[in-house]
């Protein structure tokens, strides 16, 4: 029909998070609120000590990490290669020794070393 607009108001769509302003432009309001909520969270500096003496800072992050994990493997030509990370609960940190274990099989190393330490915020 000649005269009529063909925009679609994407607020008459259920479940959009798209609105419209009144020049046309399109915004994510669910994405603002995200960013706002993610700024609105404390930045913490979390620390992980381990048993050697190593210790490894994390941050400025609103992430709710608890633990960090570091494998040590020692390769078959005598070099050492590290793998680490954080985990959000004991329990997820844990269950990366199990197929820490699977790895150390299929790449052939020597032996290897698993920690897992609480991480301490700052």
């Amino acid at each position: 029909m000649p005269g009529r607009s063909t925009k679609v108001c994407l607020w008459m769509i259920p479940a959009c998070s798209d609105i419209w302003r009144r020049d046309g432009a399109v915004r994510d309001t669910l994405g603002r609120l995200r960013y706002r909520a993610a700024m609105a969270r404390k930045k913490r500096y979390l620390t992980a000590t381990m048993a050697d003496g190593y210790v490894k800072t994390i941050g400025p992050t609103a992430a709710r990490l608890t633990h960090y994990w570091r494998i040590v493997a020692h390769l078959h030509d005598g070099k050492t290669e590290v793998f680490w990370g954080h985990a959000s609960s004991a329990k997820d940190a844990a269950a990366k020794e199990a197929l820490t274990e699977q790895a150390a099989q299929r790449h052939g190393w020597q032996r290897y070393e698993f920690e897992v330490v609480a991480l301490t915020e700052h």
